[in-house]
C-alpha cells in the first residue's frame, strides 16, 4: 500500500511562467494517471485556492466523487494568500469546510507571521473545531514558527499535525542547526508528524536527483521521529519543476536506503493509513 500524503489539483494552473496546457496540467486526472503508473494507492490532496483557483476546494470536492476510494480531501481554510487570513471568524469558516467531505485542512503561514494568532482566542478556537470534526491540521510554516505550533499539539493532543515537505529545513544550514533543532523538537508531541516531501526545496541544488545532500536531513528525522510518524509525498503536479513523479517516489523509496523496508512500509502509506481512519468519516 502506498498512499501519496502531499499532492494539488486545479482546474487551472496557478504558476509562474505560463505553461500552454493552463488547463490540463493541474486537473486531477493527471495525477491519477501518475498514481496507477506508479501503483500509488491513494492520495491527500491538500487544497490551495491559489491564483486562479479561488474555487479549489469545490473542484477537489466534486472530482473525487468520480474515483472513490482514490483521494482523501485537506480542505483549504485561512492559507496565506487569502483575505481572511487569522481574520475574526476562522472557526466558523473551518465549520463551513466540512460541507465537504473534508479528512483535515491545511493552513499555510505567512513566512513574516510571528505565530502569535495561535495561542489567541481566534486560534485557539479554530483548532478546536479541527478537533471536534476529527481533522488532520496539514501545516506549511517556517522553523521558526514552530514554537507555537507545539503549543497547539500541546494544548490539543488529540489533533494529528501534519508538516509539509520535511518541515522546511535547509541542507545548508551551518552547525549547530537552530531551525533544523526546532523541526526535531517536535518529535517529543506524539501527534506531531512529517511528510518526507519537497526534497528540491531542502538541497542547496534543485535539480540535483536524488538530493543526496537532503539524506542527513531524512536520516535525523527518521532517528527521532520513527516511522510511524513519517509520510512520504510527492508534491505532484508542483514537483514537475524538478522531477517526475517517479523521481519524487525513488527520491525516498530507492535512495535513502538507510531506512529498512519494514520502516520504509509505513512511511509510504502505513502512518497515514492510520491517521486516515481515526479521522473523519466521509
Amino acid at each position: 500500500m502506498i498512499i501519496d500524503s502531499h499532492c494539488h489539483a486545479w482546474a487551472r494552473w496557478p504558476y509562474q511562467p505560463p505553461v500552454p496546457d493552463f488547463e490540463q496540467r493541474g486537473v486531477l486526472e493527471q495525477l491519477l494517471f501518475e498514481m496507477d503508473a506508479n501503483s500509488v494507492d491513494r492520495a491527500l490532496i491538500v487544497c490551495a485556492q491559489i491564483d486562479h483557483n479561488p474555487d479549489n476546494n469545490a473542484y477537489v470536492a466534486e472530482r473525487i466523487t468520480h474515483y472513490p476510494g482514490r483521494f482523501d480531501l485537506v480542505a483549504d481554510v485561512d492559507c496565506a494568500w487569502s483575505e481572511t487570513y487569522h481574520q475574526p471568524g476562522a472557526a466558523d469558516r473551518l465549520r463551513q469546510a466540512a460541507r465537504w467531505p473534508i479528512k483535515g485542512i491545511t493552513h499555510y503561514l505567512r513566512p513574516e507571521d510571528d505565530g502569535a494568532w495561535f495561542s489567541s482566542a481566534e486560534g485557539m478556537a479554530f483548532f478546536q473545531a479541527a478537533v471536534d470534526l476529527r481533522l488532520i491540521a496539514s501545516i506549511s510554516c517556517q522553523p521558526t514558527q514552530l514554537p507555537a505550533i507545539r503549543e497547539v499539539a500541546r494544548r490539543f493532543p488529540e489533533l494529528p499535525i501534519l508538516l509539509h515537505h520535511l518541515g522546511h529545513p535547509k541542507a545548508s544550514e551551518p552547525p549547530p542547526y537552530p531551525n533544523f533543532q526546532e523541526i526535531l523538537a517536535c518529535a517529543r508531541l506524539p501527534n506531531m508528524f512529517i511528510k518526507l516531501s519537497g526534497f528540491a526545496y531542502a538541497t542547496s541544488v534543485d535539480w540535483n536527483f536524488p538530493y543526496a545532500d537532503t539524506h542527513w536531513l531524512v536520516r535525523a528525522e527518521y532517528e527521532h521521529f520513527g516511522p510511524q510518524h513519517l509520510c512520504w509525498g510527492s508534491d505532484y503536479p508542483v514537483v514537475r519543476r524538478f522531477m517526475t513523479y517517479r523521481q519524487s517516489l525513488e527520491a525516498f523509496r530507492t535512495h535513502c536506503d538507510f531506512i529498512p523496508d519494514a520502516d520504509k512500509a509505513w512511511i509510504l502509506g502505513q502512518t497515514l493509513d492510520t491517521l486516515l481512519r481515526a479521522a473523519r468519516a466521509v
